[in-house]
């Protein structure tokens, strides 16, 4: 890809994005379009040199239309602006009021070496990075989790099917060697209880899906984990730089920041989706 984000959140979205992911730029925006995936809403979308102004709603609506007016299957509305500020623009007013949800992230970055242990993360669980190539139950567990943990409002079969299909490519990514899936398996049951990925693209390592099974949330279990596949990934697969994504206000801040994560962006993005039961979720 020939063309990367200013922005570190907005490079390593595209970064994890399957191989068949197309890059091209317009005069102040990106197209940034997954063929293979057409119903996810963070790989078909359109992003933005600069927040919206008043009066982009419409603009930006028909600037979509117009660039995936070939592929009927993209039915949601993305639209994201390449800027690390925490600048919302006319984010409410343009699309709050039209039915988006105006998210609003925080990226965090960290290197391998500067990861601390948490004083309170679990030291029972297994973890272990998966065999791209084996480890089909755990895999298959993976994609279970993040079904039970999905947002509000995501069909339950739609949103495994998608799910099953996001982890499909990114086990090709990861047979390139580009990353690994790591899971935290407690020892007691064999049960999988807590996941999560780091892809790697020309040394930045961007982590995803850190799930916790709702059973075991609040035994510092996430700690160890991101704390293992940080090291894991540095020892491994070359990363010199981490980025990991949540929102702003979510409660894992704290403890991505008490792992030593700090706060270098403020981004913004603004989704519309369908509420029906619809093979569009938003992973």
């Amino acid at each position: 890809m020939d063309v990367v984000p200013r922005s570190l959140v907005w490079a390593t979205d595209i970064d994890v994005l399957p191989v068949d992911r197309v890059v091209e730029r317009r005069d102040g925006y990106l197209v940034v379009r997954s063929p293979s995936n057409p119903t996810h809403y963070w790989g078909n979308l359109l992003l933005f040199d600069d927040p919206p102004a008043p009066g982009d709603g419409r603009r930006w609506q028909a600037l979509f239309e117009h660039e995936f007016a070939s592929e009927p299957r993209v039915r949601h509305r993305t639209f994201a602006w390449d800027r690390t500020d925490g600048s919302a623009g006319a984010a409410h007013e343009e699309f709050g009021v039209r039915g988006y949800d105006v998210e609003e992230s925080a990226g965090l970055v960290t290197s391998p070496a500067a990861i601390r242990r948490h004083p309170r993360e679990n030291g029972d669980v297994v973890v272990k990075a998966l065999d791209p190539d084996a480890d089909d139950e755990l895999w298959t567990a993976v994609v279970e989790l993040q079904v039970a943990g999905r947002d509000e409002g995501h069909d339950e079969h739609h949103h495994r099917e998608f799910s099953r299909a996001r982890m499909d490519d990114r086990r090709v990514l990861f047979r390139s060697g580009r990353g690994a899936w790591y899971v935290a398996v407690d020892p007691a049951t064999d049960k999988l209880v807590g996941s999560c990925g780091v892809i790697v693209t020309e040394g930045r390592g961007r982590f995803q899906a850190v799930e916790t099974a709702l059973t075991h949330r609040r035994r510092g279990i996430a700690s160890r984990l991101v704390a293992e596949a940080a090291r894991h990934t540095g020892d491994n697969y070359g990363a010199e730089q981490l980025v990991i994504v949540a929102e702003v206000g979510y409660h894992a801040l704290g403890l991505y920041e008490s792992l030593g994560f700090e706060r270098k962006e403020h981004v913004f993005g603004v989704c519309l989706w369908s509420r029906r039961p619809d093979p569009s979720p938003a992973g």
